[in-house]
């Protein structure tokens, strides 16, 4: 929202320096957020000066210029001569003139050397001061209707002097769109007097009691049972002269609010949209047919907006509509038909209060955010339809030459009452922890508008008709707490209770984040929301979202690797080209009969079958995975390159089990999305916890990554659940090792860990620790045989093993893998 000073200043009292600044702090002060400070760039000398003289020279490069002589006032050096390129001006014609040592927003005026000439200044147009896009035309004050002596301020004059402080409204708190809401929040939080322009617009003009025009609401499809429409007030003014240019002091406002000029009449509505809250519309009267009903939209039923858009409605949609059909989207925009124009004369004025929610929905339907809708889907002020009214057609009859009707007219429906809130004396410190007094509590409430009931123990408090978010005592206190002072909250850090911390499932995710991100790679946090290829490429049956952020990711991941090849992807495209990343996150598995097809109406509290239903959510196991791509090493003297493969994301995950005391075991898989030959299912206890490989190439390809992409995933939720209790490091061992290597022939299908897993349990407790250090296949072997061989360490606590015993252990793993693999000793 964008406040003009100078309005501001209309309804409630400025400094005379530093206003911005001090308005700002203000506003700060009671919730509000600090934007910016629009306006004041331009600097003088910019005076009003009258053509005395002008002569066109003809230029070589085709141009024609003109040699000004213009009369600036005595005090300002009299009479000047100007060099100016635009030729819509005559002699007499007043203009605005800028002077040498004027600086039009960082472009300074000063006299100089053009076409043969001393420009000793310059004719401005609207667009060089920031009022208009005209740029080729200069400004005719005579023809705008701008009164101004020769020599006068024009800064001044045209209201470029003034201000605007800039500041961000909370959608809870639609009011303080509006001078009339910031200057009473002004008001309150200062303790200064408030004009409301409300009241001074209802003593302004008298209307009577208008009848004869018919009007109705009917509104038989109300959405949360709450009526569309709950006021209407329908005005007319007749006899308006719809060439009347919009006052400068007007169009100067609206520009420092941010809206531009379009006509007097659209400028008008605009104007007393930004002063009250209130959104109006004028129709063209002699355009209407019949009287207007409020309805909601038929199937079928079309309208063409403002903004010459033909717009398909829907049955939700509340309509302004005549005796032909719809003119007007209710609270959103009106319709092409009924439009002011040049030929205007007669209008018809609305004032209506509509249903928040039903003109949020129709606005986002439409994607159609107008500054009306803005302000009706965040609650107007449903008693200052009237003064709006009023306050139109007093405009319209001061600027527009109109006169009022005080026989045509209609008005539907009353102001609801506010609910009265009940709270408990002394609740406002009991929920802040701050001492705000009983007296302290009642001006500040007093100060918003509430009117008290007080009793010995609560009050009874009715919240003023501009504050429907006022629902609840909790939001009393805070306009309590935002009144007097947020500062007098204590800030008190709580102490946490003893015996409390981590969880054992939270100590040991973050112990293994902790290993990988010590072992070199780099966490990432993906969002949970992917495509619907993305949520089945592992195989899964994903679970999809009824109101989704965005329309194609609209689908919850049931694992993390798809996800991370957008990660990889977007890195690679930065240069990042050797990758080493990890997530640790939650999937989502589609569990038998949970969800519903239909959501119930958020307006209203569920029954209880239905929210059983909702109940019903996905399993959500937390899972680990890892994404490797690129050099693991990268080429040096005397070493060439190593790129990432299986070995280094089996690497990964095994690290992750040794993490939470555990094995995890290896074997040789299928995965539709990874390479033939290049993929394993993970292991734990005999249980399938999960998957590494390379991905297909084609997949890889897909998400344009390079051809070999090493890639892990576990279900770190079953990897916890088996998880060692109290992990501790093992002692060193006081006495050496004895190491033995062990070559084994075996056929050429027999996975390498199926056999390192019975070397493992024939050698007993004295084996150490196990490797496979070659694999060989070729001269000496059979075409469907291979040689395996596996470095072995073993140790006993007690003693120095013998170099017998540790070949006895040795042979012992030999025979199992022998039983249970055909295995043979290589010679």
């Amino acid at each position: 929202m964008r406040i003009p000073l100078s309005w501001l200043a209309e309804h409630v009292e400025l400094p005379t320096e530093g206003a911005a600044e001090w308005l700002h702090a203000q506003l700060v002060r009671v919730g509000f957020e600090e934007e910016a400070v629009h306006g004041g760039e331009l600097r003088g000398p910019i005076v009003v000066g009258r053509v005395l003289e002008l002569v066109e020279e003809p230029q070589k490069n085709g141009k024609t210029i003109r040699w000004c002589q213009v009369d600036v006032g005595e005090a300002n050096g009299g009479v000047r001569g100007i060099v100016c390129g635009a030729l819509n001006f005559v002699v007499g014609d007043r203009v605005v003139v800028t002077l040498p040592g004027a600086d039009l927003g960082g472009f300074e005026i000063a006299a100089r050397k053009t076409y043969g000439h001393v420009s000793d200044g310059m004719i401005a147009s609207e667009r060089e001061l920031g009022l208009g896009d005209d740029h080729d035309g200069i400004m005719r004050l005579d023809q705008l209707g701008i009164p101004g002596d020769v020599g006068a301020d024009a800064l001044a004059l045209l209201g470029l002097d003034d201000q605007a402080v800039e500041i961000n409204v909370t959608p809870d708190r639609g009011y303080a769109l509006s001078i009339r809401g910031i200057a009473r929040e002004l008001a309150s939080a200062t303790g200064q007097d408030f004009t409301d322009p409300a009241e001074t617009a209802r003593g302004a003009i008298a209307f009577g009691t208008p009848s004869g025009f018919p009007l109705a609401i009917e509104d038989d499809a109300p959405i949360r049972g709450a009526a569309g429409c709950s006021r209407f007030i329908a005005r007319v003014v007749r006899g308006i002269d719809q060439s009347r240019q919009t006052p400068t002091w007007m169009a100067s406002r609206l520009r420092l609010a941010g809206m531009r000029s379009v006509s007097l009449g659209v400028d008008i509505t605009n104007y007393v949209m930004l002063e009250l809250g209130q959104p109006t519309h004028a129709y063209d009267l002699a355009k209407l047919q019949g009287g207007i009903t409020v309805r909601r939209a038929r199937a079928g039923e079309r309208i063409t907006t403002l903004d010459d858009v033909d717009r398909a409605l829907s049955p939700e949609d509340l309509l302004i509509t005549d005796d032909r059909g719809a003119i007007g989207i209710a609270g959103v925009m009106g319709g092409a038909e009924t439009e002011m124009d040049a030929s205007t004369t007669d209008v018809l004025i609305e004032a209506a209060t509509f249903d928040a929610v039903s003109i949020g929905r129709a606005s986002r339907r439409h994607r159609l955010i107008s500054e009306a809708s803005k302000r009706f889907e965040r609650g107007v002020d449903p008693a200052v339809a009237d003064a709006a009214a009023a306050r139109v057609a007093q405009l319209l009859v001061e600027l527009a030459g109109g006169t009022l009707d005080t026989q045509l007219g209609a008005e539907v429906g009353e102001v609801p009452a506010m609910r009265p809130i009940t709270i408990p004396v002394g609740f406002w410190s009991t929920l802040t922890g701050a001492d705000y007094t009983v007296d302290e509590a009642r001006a500040a409430l007093q100060a918003i508008g509430s009117a008290i009931d007080q009793g010995e123990q609560s009050w009874t408090v009715t919240p003023p008709t501009w504050r429907p978010d006022l629902v609840d005592r909790e939001s009393l206190v805070e306009e309590v707490a935002r009144i007097v002072g947020f500062d007098r909250i204590p800030s008190v850090l709580p102490v946490a209770p003893p015996g409390r911390g981590l969880t054992r499932g939270q100590r040991l995710r973050r112990r293994v984040a902790d290993g990988l991100a010590a072992a070199g790679l780099t966490e990432v946090l993906v969002a949970p929301f992917v495509t619907e290829r993305q949520a089945r490429m592992t195989g899964h049956e994903p679970v999809r979202l009824e109101n989704p952020l965005d329309a194609e990711h609209a689908w919850l991941r049931t694992a993390l690797v798809p996800a991370m090849l957008d990660t990889a992807h977007r890195n690679l495209g930065r240069g990042l080209t050797d990758l080493a990343l990890f997530e640790l996150g939650r999937v989502f598995v589609a569990a038998e009969g949970q969800g519903t097809e239909t959501l119930p109406d958020a307006g209203e509290r569920p029954a209880d079958d239905v929210l059983a239903e909702l109940d019903r959510l996905p399993v959500q196991p937390d899972h680990a995975a890892v994404l490797l791509v690129g050099e693991r090493v990268r080429k040096q003297p005397g070493r060439p390159a190593e790129r990432f493969g299986l070995a280094d994301a089996i690497e990964a995950v095994e690290r992750i089990a040794r993490t939470l005391g555990l094995e995890l075991g290896v074997r040789q898989a299928q995965r539709d999305w990874l390479h033939p030959g290049r993929a394993a299912e993970l292991l734990v206890a005999g249980e399938v916890v999960g998957v590494a490989g390379e991905l297909l190439p084609a997949v890889a390809a897909e998400a344009d990554l390079p051809r070999v992409v090493a890639v892990a995933e576990l279900d770190l939720s079953a990897l916890i659940g088996a998880a060692r209790v109290g992990l501790e490091t093992q002692r060193i061992a006081p006495v050496p090792a004895a190491t033995q290597d062990l070559s084994l022939v075996v056929p050429i299908d027999v996975p390498a860990g199926e056999v390192r897993r019975a070397v493992r349990e024939g050698a007993g407790a004295l084996l150490e620790h196990i490797a496979l250090v070659d694999d060989y296949r070729g001269t000496g072997l059979g075409e469907q045989q291979k040689s395996l061989t596996f470095a072995l360490r073993f140790r006993a606590a007690d003693r120095t093993l013998t170099a017998a015993e540790a070949s006895e252990a040795k042979l012992a793993g030999l025979a199992v893998a022998a039983e249970r693999h055909g295995a043979t000793l290589r010679e």
